[in-house]
């Protein structure tokens, strides 16, 4: 084995992620990975672009715990975001099993069924500005709740055939999969309740086809049987895969977006004179704040030298880092803090990298943009309703959003 330099003292990530930024540079600080603690989990936060995009493609890394980590066992039964390591589905899968869960996913999120969305989007964002803009002038909204939230939920309604009287349900489980501050014993109820969810729909879809995603995928798994297709569990958990990939990111990109262009109007005055576009600014948004700081987890197959030395050691659990990745001086240089809507370069990590790029990409780009564009359009004198600096975050060390984010939506009378 190679031999180990000596590590820094562990640092704890904070569950609340009370001050992420600092503790993401804090990790860049430390190498291109070092070791900290998450929720009691010892594991190798992944800080450097080009090493994550290396690990990220490597066939020596894998992200099933099951197949090729010690740890799974001991670590599965008792630790609170074990539902992202005990999925079965192409998020957790490696290699043959990976490539047949993707294969069999990838219709359902084609180009042209995402295109075929567009103004199904429109139309959703367009009846929630309507209602916003239906509200008194004078009182502030949270733009959070009444639409960034809303708009992924309907779109993922729609694509998936969740009835709306379903939604709100969903919506609740889901946000307890990203939360971090919850128990082991809350997290596994949630976790109940969300498969209950998840089996009570494809009850009624397999009783009821219809056009949606979850016929289409059930209709995957029943006629290619446990050969080729999807067994029993790996179709409930890629429909939670596809619900809580498309739910909580999309909520985030918006209120990010929305919050960065609110608190510099210089970047808007980008957009209105052309120097940018609508998405620039969801690509830098992704950059700047992407809506997940980590990501659990992924596995060494082997002992992974590490520029400078020292050595992951197989075995060893990684968590990808992409929100400190995304703001690495080295690839974004001194100015990677700045949210700049014209910056030449926006590459980012938010989507992943390699294999598991996310293929929800495309329409959350979509539904982004079309949030974005047609909010700024209809209420142009849009503003926080307090400063900045009092915007609290969201507790946990996974999501990067807001826990409100109240604005006028016009300019405020007086008298």
């Amino acid at each position: 084995m190679p031999e180990q330099l000596p590590q820094p003292s562990l640092l704890v990530l904070d569950p609340e992620a009370s001050d992420h930024h600092a503790e993401h540079q804090a990790l860049r600080a430390r190498g291109p990975a070092t070791r900290v603690d998450v929720l009691g989990l010892t594991v190798w936060s992944v800080t450097d672009p080009a090493l994550l995009k290396q690990l990220l493609t490597s066939a020596q890394v894998s992200k099933d715990g099951r197949a090729h980590w010690p740890a799974y066992a001991d670590t599965v039964s008792t630790w609170p975001l074990a539902l992202w390591i005990a999925v079965e589905s192409m998020f957790t899968a490696y290699g043959g099993d990976h490539r047949r869960l993707r294969r069999m996913v990838a219709p359902a999120l084609s180009a042209r069924r995402i295109q075929a969305l567009r103004p199904t989007v429109e139309s959703i964002v367009t009846a929630l500005l309507d209602d916003l803009d239906a509200r008194p002038s004078n009182q502030s909204v949270d733009l959070r709740e009444h639409f960034a939230y809303p708009l992924p939920i309907a779109v993922l309604g729609r694509l998936m055939g969740i009835p709306d009287t379903q939604l709100q349900g969903f919506r609740s489980v889901v946000d307890g999969v990203f939360d971090t501050t919850a128990t082991a014993e809350q997290a596994a109820e949630n976790t109940t309740s969300l498969y209950k969810a998840l089996d009570d729909l494809i009850a009624a879809k397999r009783a009821e086809p219809a056009d949606d995603m979850t016929t289409l995928l059930i209709a995957a798994r029943d006629e290619e049987g446990d050969g080729d297709g999807f067994t029993d569990r790996e179709l409930r958990d890629t429909l939670l895969l596809m619900i809580s990939a498309g739910y909580e990111t999309t909520v985030n990109v918006i209120d990010q977006a929305a919050t960065a262009l609110l608190t510099d109007p210089g970047q808007l005055g980008h957009l209105r004179a052309g120097r940018a576009s609508w998405d620039d600014v969801v690509e830098e948004t992704l950059r700047h704040e992407p809506a997940l700081k980590h990501l659990p987890l992924r596995y060494a197959l082997t002992d992974i030298p590490l520029p400078g030395g020292g050595t992951i050691p197989r075995g060893d659990a990684i968590l990808a880092s992409y929100a400190a990745a995304n703001r690495h001086p080295d690839w974004h240089g001194p100015t990677a803090d700045r949210f700049d809507v014209t910056r030449p370069t926006k590459d980012h990590l938010s989507f992943g990298h390699g294999v598991h790029f996310c293929l929800g990409a495309p329409l959350a780009r979509l539904e982004v943009a079309t949030a974005l564009r047609l909010l700024f359009a209809r209420f142009p004198d849009i503003e926080l309703a307090v400063p900045a600096a009092e915007l609290k975050p969201l507790p946990t060390l996974i999501g990067n959003g807001h826990r409100t984010l109240p604005v006028h939506l016009r300019r405020r009378t007086v008298g």
